[in-house]
């Protein structure tokens, strides 16, 4: 069998040419671009142009729903190596945009006097140059007019700059260049003019009609007799065609551009056509942090030292408040975890002494009372019945009734004397239910029915007589 197409050799300097790739994607800056708040369907545009603007080091397809805070992107913006948010809002005045650097700020609030979308101003040229190959790459930053002084000017300048990767003049490659960012500032009326532009590069010196043979579309040479009109007059161009080039467009290629006649040490042309967005800003405020922090500037609200001193005081005495409610809440949770542990513990301590009262297994059955007690019980209930009898019925229970009492009247009985025995009447032992009834007292006059009078009575009772 024949050996693999690559070698070890090959294999392991294209997986360290990946490591590095991976290594400086990782190292430049990437950015979020969303709105927030009811933006509108303009303004949900406009952040799909910036966007477009941001290629390809931003997050293209990111979906931010109305429930997702800013900490939920900043916590998300982390492991994915996000260095900036591009935030657009809407008021009922006006459009903002806020950009942030993560993680520990600045934030700059800037107010959207006007824009024009991406479609807007495609529609108003004659020929626009725009295609999937320029957002391969990050787009040209140009800053003009960033030297006023002014420390806010300066740090305007340093968070655009830090937007995109920088560039070393001597070992970029020009092919990687497709497309230019413009931000212009104007000191009077301290506004920025935000500009997208495509790059084109032509060469020059050359007639037109050669220019139109190095293009891709070669001309319509029907009428001509020969190509040398061609070349010679330029005839079958329009006007439209001839673009002026001049000092302001015109250098010599260091390198070889992608491009028909393009070469190194050349003369070329370099064109601009703008594709939008097009934007105006005017910065309103500088805050410390991301989203929230003390103000650094304000266009349109100054104020003295001493309010400055004011809100500065007022902002410490409210971390400090903060400061103690955690430390409160913190020592609280420390004692209700100490009495949690102690209730623990003594549970634990009182199961333990509990286990070492039982003697033997736990699953053994309760043997219960000894038989003397049990014994002893049962007599004191049976004396109890007993003398209840008594107390009712007038007469002595019979032995049936109460066995116990009568076993222990038996042996406490001289020898030789026996208990007359007296019929017991059916159904009128214990355990008869609820129809049980005290026997009615057998006298001599049991079952008469006459009439007795009062003396006849007392006689036969043995009551004495009144007096």
């Amino acid at each position: 069998m024949g050996q693999s197409g690559r070698s070890r050799h090959q294999k392991r300097a294209r997986a360290q040419a990946q490591l590095r790739n991976l290594e400086a994607y990782a190292a430049q800056p990437h950015s979020f671009v969303f709105t927030r708040g009811r933006a509108g369907r303009s303004v949900q545009q406009l952040s799909l142009d910036v966007r477009r603007v941001m290629e390809p080091l931003t997050a293209t397809r990111l979906q931010v729903r109305k429930k997702n805070s800013l900490k939920d992107c900043v916590a998300v913006a982390g492991p994915l190596g996000v260095t900036h948010f591009l935030i657009l809002s809407k008021t009922d005045s006006s459009v903002y945009l806020k950009l942030m650097r993560l993680p520990g700020g600045p934030t700059l609030t800037f107010q959207i006097n006007k824009y024009t979308l991406v479609r807007d101003v495609i529609s108003s040229l004659r020929r626009h140059r725009m295609h999937e190959q320029q957002f391969n790459h990050p787009p040209l930053l140009v800053l003009n007019s960033f030297g006023v002084q002014g420390m806010h000017i300066k740090l305007m300048a340093t968070m655009f700059q830090n937007l995109f990767p920088s560039i070393n003049v001597h070992t970029v490659n020009l092919n990687t260049i497709k497309r230019c960012l413009l931000i212009n500032y104007n000191p009077d009326s301290q506004e920025l003019d935000f500009r997208h532009y495509s790059i084109k590069v032509v060469p020059v010196g050359a007639s037109r009609g050669m220019k139109k043979l190095l293009q891709e579309k070669f001309p319509n040479m029907s009428r001509l007799q020969d190509i040398s009109e061609l070349l010679a007059t330029g005839v079958a161009l329009s006007e439209s065609e001839v673009e002026p080039d001049g000092e302001h467009n015109i250098t010599e290629l260091p390198q070889a551009v992608a491009g028909r006649g393009n070469m190194q040490a050349q003369q070329s042309a370099v064109r601009l056509t703008e594709i939008g967005p097009r934007m105006t800003l005017q910065l309103v405020k500088i805050q410390e942090g991301v989203g929230n922090g003390n103000v650094l500037f304000h266009s349109f609200v100054h104020k003295t030292e001493a309010e400055l001193q004011a809100i500065l005081a007022a902002k410490e005495e409210k971390l400090r408040l903060k400061a103690q409610r955690q430390n409160q809440q913190a020592e609280n949770l420390q004692r209700k975890q100490e009495l949690r542990e102690a209730h623990k513990k003594k549970s634990l301590a009182g199961m333990k002494r509990a286990r070492a009262r039982t003697d033997g297994d736990s699953d053994a059955e309760d043997p219960g009372a000894p038989p003397e007690a049990v014994g002893a019980n049962q007599n004191e209930e049976d004396e109890d019945d007993a003398e209840y009898f008594r107390q009712a019925v007038g007469e002595e229970p019979d032995e049936d009734m109460f066995p116990r009492v009568g076993k222990r009247r038996r042996m406490g009985r001289p020898p030789g004397k026996k208990q007359r025995g007296k019929e017991q009447r059916p159904g009128s032992g214990r355990g008869q239910g609820g129809n049980w009834r005290p026997p009615k007292p057998k006298g001599r006059f049991q079952g008469v029915k006459t009439k007795l009078g009062p003396r006849v009575r007392r006689q036969a009772t043995g009551r004495p007589s009144r007096t």
